[in-house]
């Protein structure tokens, strides 16, 4: 009697396991028909946008500003250290949902220098390499926004 009794208890254990993943696994299913939210990838002028504002390098109070990126990647921007600084150029690009920025000053000690950035949006920081020059050496950088 007794194998009797626990073999109907390990029967309704089972039963009841059974019954618990299926409802689990069919709560997780989406119904056919059912409204699924999905972000919109962003576009390049918002992705661009981003990038807007004052930065500073804090290991040196370099400043980094950019105040418009136009619709082919041009960047207007200018560089102080603690007075202004040439920029040659700027651009950024985007990879899908990355944001890239490369900057290159070309003034009195700065003959081709070049910062090649990435936007990170989870700490809203700018970090990535500066290529000195004159040394011929590159360096790990970051540069966090200024309020």
């Amino acid at each position: 009697m007794r194998i009797a009794a626990s073999a109907l208890a390990v029967g309704l254990l089972a039963a009841a396991g059974c019954n618990r993943a299926e409802k689990s696994s069919s709560a997780e299913t989406p119904k056919a028909g059912s409204a699924v939210t999905a972000t919109a990838p962003a576009t390049p002028a918002e992705l661009y946008a981003k990038l807007h504002g004052r930065w500073l390098r804090p290991d040196g109070g370099y400043v980094l500003m950019i105040s418009a990126v136009d619709s082919e990647g041009r960047a207007d921007a200018k560089y102080f250290n603690p007075n202004p600084i040439n920029v040659a150029w700027a651009r950024v690009r985007t990879d899908g949902p990355r944001v890239r920025l490369e900057v290159e000053l070309r003034d009195t000690n700065y003959p081709g220098c070049l910062y090649k950035l990435n936007y990170l949006p989870e700490t809203d920081r700018l970090v990535g390499t500066y290529f000195q020059a004159q040394m011929q050496e590159t360096h790990e950088v970051a540069f966090v926004r200024e309020p």
